[in-house]
């Protein structure tokens, strides 16, 4: 007598999910030190692995092209690194007269808001001490946590080579682990499924490369035009944060504002907030739709949800890895046939309303 499977009811299922994704989230979050900087590895590699392979095909040995690919790309990120380390240097420079400056401003905003709003002003000077006793107090923890994060990303920057050569170096075992490992579904449905995230990662990251130099030329340009100080490195600045998805727009906005407002005027601000609007505008219409868009199609609404997951899990990190995550993601939903609605919820492929009642006639 055949054993009859054991039929949940509904509530029971989603009990078990949600307790499923519960377990998941805090293992990813309590294993952020480990697990970003392997993904991180993972990505870069993927990266590199073109380079590698053309440098097999020359006859050159592949550790050895493997150390040379990844001594090429840390060359160029730390010439990337020096520069805005000295641009920065240059501006540290400059830090007392910014907060001379800052400081007049503040006065004046607050005589501002006590004769627009009839506040007295010792109400207001009472406040902005008490504010600044509580940040004062808080200095030395903040501090703390400034070390850590240095620490750790330094951590990270020296692990980060060791992994991108060992995932490399042991590029075929991992491939035949993953090809083992779903012996059940068809090999070539497997090996579809990993050459067409291969090419999504390695297009995608291109292209985000790509879109940040043209953004960094484009705000430099700008900024200079527009007589700010230290207009490349904010320029380069703006494009690195511009890598994080709408929040990292902001920030890239704010910043060059304040600078712009300390340094010369509010019309210098304005027309600094008008030059990035027309940059993310270009950036929105132009770039990313022809050089990253088509690459990773998740529509706007899982973006901005994956980003604030990316960020409460895993920090700035967190943001920057959310897209090409989800949308790994969505290549494995859009192959595995009781995972497909996903992958269609996560795209953005948008249906009329027509076409979807039409499906839903033919269905019947």
């Amino acid at each position: 007598m055949e054993k009859q499977p054991i039929q949940l009811p509904v509530y029971a299922k989603m009990a078990q999910v949600i307790l499923g994704l519960v377990a998941l989230f805090y293992v990813l979050y309590i294993g952020k030190d480990i697990i970003v900087p392997l993904i991180l590895a993972l990505l870069l590699a993927i990266l590199l692995n073109p380079v590698v392979n053309f440098l097999d095909n020359h006859k050159i040995n592949r550790t050895l092209s493997i150390l040379l690919a990844i001594l090429a790309a840390f060359i160029l990120m730390a010439l990337l690194l020096f520069f805005v380390g000295s641009q920065l240097a240059r501006f540290s420079d400059s830090v007392p007269q910014f907060k001379q400056k800052f400081i007049e401003l503040n006065q004046q905003l607050l005589q501002w808001v006590s004769e627009t709003f009839n506040f007295p002003p010792n109400t207001i000077n009472e406040w902005v001490a008490k504010t600044k006793k509580e940040v004062m107090s808080q200095g030395t923890s903040v501090m703390g946590q400034t070390l850590g994060t240095l620490s750790g990303m330094l951590g990270v920057f020296l692990l980060l080579p060791v992994y991108i050569f060992l995932f490399l170096y042991y590029k075929i075992l991992l491939l035949s682990f993953i090809a083992q490992l779903f012996q059940n579904v068809p090999s070539k449905t497997v090996t579809e499924i990993l050459a067409q995230i291969k090419s999504l990662i390695q297009n995608y990251l291109v292209g985000l490369l790509t879109e940040a130099a043209i953004v960094a030329t484009l705000n430099s340009a700008g900024l200079l035009i527009i007589g700010v100080q230290y207009a490349v490195v904010l320029g380069i600045i703006g494009a690195m944060l511009n890598l994080i998805p709408y929040i990292g727009g902001l920030i890239a906005t704010a910043l060059p504002m304040l600078i712009a407002i300390t340094t010369q005027d509010a019309t210098a601000a304005l027309w600094v907030l008008v030059l990035f609007l027309v940059v993310q505008f270009l950036d929105n219409n132009l770039i990313v739709p022809k050089i990253v868009g088509s690459k990773v199609k998740v529509n706007a609404l899982i973006s901005i949800i994956v980003v604030l997951v990316g960020g409460a899990l895993w920090g700035v990190s967190g943001m920057f890895l959310s897209i090409p995550l989800i949308a790994i993601l969505k290549v494995i939903f859009d192959r595995i046939e009781p995972l497909q609605p996903f992958g269609y919820l996560i795209g953005d492929d948008q249906p009329t309303v027509m076409k979807s009642l039409r499906q839903r006639k033919t269905k019947k």
